[in-house]
């Protein structure tokens, strides 16, 4: 998809061999039809892809589960580094060793450049509103940045209860209603639930990534077209799904050219700080 402000993809990761091929990513494998890589893929791969649909920029994960990382917070520098106007940086962190976690989230942030925290809740099997997470909250805060969760049943083998909008998402923001907070995969099958916790805190957001446009709720739409245009964010999850299938249908909506272009790039920015 061609604009002339360029879209900004909130979440995206580069795969590594560890990452892709992890076993809880089977279910994804079978979906997607992709195999297991016999070599690790270069960065410009990603970049191809980007390019294809139009991506100028993409928010590039750092995951970390309680093994250790799986893609490490050095490997998504690196990339950034290597294409710094296309790539901003997404720290993972130890949920385990909380103050551990907050010296490594700081580096990220004040060393690295890099823009916001990722917490994917199933990888550890706790709500967000587990004691764990509160430290990193809080230094969220602190350092301006966004922490991005995920929302909504799980694709891996993993238990969806983690993902859920309410009671989790709300509370957090109730507790912490300073905390900017970036809710990806649209929360399905508990999306109604996402645009309300959305309404009802100023500073809760929700990213489309994991689903293409087609598949989009039309609870979800109908917020982005009317109260909810400045609290949609455009994300792929790639390499899941790549931002070319993503926007394929995003026309049969009729959003409009402000909405669009908010939900493609506006918002990112704007909540990002890029």
């Amino acid at each position: 998809m061609s604009t002339e402000y360029g879209i900004i993809d909130a979440w995206m990761q580069h795969p590594n061999m560890n990452f892709s091929n992890h076993s809880m990513f089977e279910s994804l494998r079978r979906w997607t039809g992709q195999q297991l890589l016999t070599e690790e893929l270069p960065v410009e791969l990603t970049v191809a892809a980007m390019d294809q649909a139009g991506v100028s920029r993409g928010l590039l994960c750092a995951w970390w589960s309680p093994s250790g990382p799986l893609i490490s917070n050095e490997e998504v520098a690196a990339h950034v580094k290597k294409y710094p106007s296309r790539f901003i940086g997404v720290a993972a962190v130890d949920l385990y060793k909380p103050m551990d976690g907050i010296r490594e989230l700081r580096r990220c942030v004040k060393k690295l450049g890099f823009k916001a925290l990722r917490i994917v809740q199933w990888l550890w099997g706790l709500p967000p509103t587990d004691r764990r997470y509160y430290p990193l909250y809080a230094e969220c805060i602190e350092l301006d940045i966004p922490v991005c969760l995920q929302v909504g049943h799980t694709g891996p083998l993993r238990p969806s209860e983690t993902g859920r909008p309410i009671p989790y998402i709300d509370e957090v923001a109730i507790e912490f209603p300073e905390l900017k907070m970036v809710c990806g995969h649209i929360g399905y099958p508990w999306t109604l639930e996402m645009v309300a916790v959305a309404t009802k805190h100023e500073n809760v957001y929700i990213d489309t990534s994991a689903y293409v446009s087609k598949r989009y709720p039309p609870e979800l739409v109908n917020y982005m077209k009317k109260a909810g245009s400045k609290k949609v964010l455009f994300g792929t999850n790639y390499p899941m799904i790549t931002a070319d299938a993503c926007l394929k249908d995003l026309g049969a909506f009729a959003l409009g050219e402000e909405v669009k272009k908010l939900f493609l790039h506006d918002n990112a920015a704007r909540v990002f700080k890029l």
